[in-house]
């Protein structure tokens, strides 16, 4: 072998050598930049959706896999493993809402299920929601339309829990229970406004309320087609109908 031949020989060995890595490191690269992929049938028992920082901006789980509350990142109120379907987050990562879904059958052939699909008040719960529960063909389905206390949730939730740990269960831990569920300056904790639906008794209604969530307008078809329309008092009172029943 010449000397011309084994310099070749060493010169395309060493570039080998450098450019191997290069090309590797350049392919992989471009799987880390794109991280796209294409799938016919994907099988997941969860899939979580987040922020460059890790923060949930959705989750999509299975009832075991599901979370409880989450708020700004850190669970709370109650453990997961309840809610099958699809939860989402604010900027913050705190939960603001979702669409969960059950239904079975029982053994004795009877059924119960529900559906929930909701947007949350900021650092509350929901107030606007749309659900359906039924239990064995008796079923209510509407959308909600709600007031919520400017109260964040984790602070009353946290206070909800220090009162049931720290007194004994009876009347003096109700009484707490109930003064920190009372209204914030004299707006209720919840107060449904609006309602459109169908009832169990299988009545079409809009129901309009108060700032209290009092019921005062009422407008109704009832299972036989019979329409009405209500204006109540403070007190749930009907004060005027249409048709007066005259």
């Amino acid at each position: 072998m010449s000397r011309r031949l084994r310099n070749e020989l060493r010169f395309l060995r060493l570039h080998a050598l450098v450019s191997t890595p290069l090309i590797i490191i350049l392919v992989l690269s471009a799987f880390q930049t794109q991280q796209r992929a294409r799938f016919d049938v994907i099988d997941v028992e969860r899939i979580n959706v987040v922020e460059p920082d890790g923060s949930y901006r959705l989750v999509i789980s299975n009832r075991p896999r599901s979370d409880g509350p989450i708020y700004k990142g850190e669970p709370f109120g109650y453990p997961g493993g309840t809610r099958p379907g699809m939860i989402f987050f604010n900027d913050e990562g705190t939960e603001n809402g979702g669409m969960t879904f059950t239904g079975s059958r029982q053994d004795d052939g009877t059924y119960q299920a529900s559906s929930h699909f909701a947007f949350d008040q900021f650092d509350q719960d929901q107030v606007l929601y749309l659900n359906y529960a039924d239990n064995n063909g008796r079923r209510r389905l509407g959308l909600t339309v709600a007031d919520r206390a400017v109260t964040p949730i984790f602070d009353l939730v946290q206070k909800r829990d220090s009162i049931v740990e720290s007194i004994p269960e009876g009347s003096e831990r109700q009484a707490a229970l109930e003064e920190l569920m009372g209204p914030v300056d004299g707006q209720p904790m919840f107060a449904q406004r609006v309602y459109v639906g169908r009832t169990p008794e299988r009545a079409a209604v809009v129901n309009l309320s108060d700032p209290q969530g009092r019921t005062r307008i009422r407008m109704m078809v009832d299972s036989v087609g019979t329409a009405s329309l209500e204006f109540l008092d403070e007190e749930g009172e009907v004060v005027a109908r249409l048709p007066d029943g005259d």
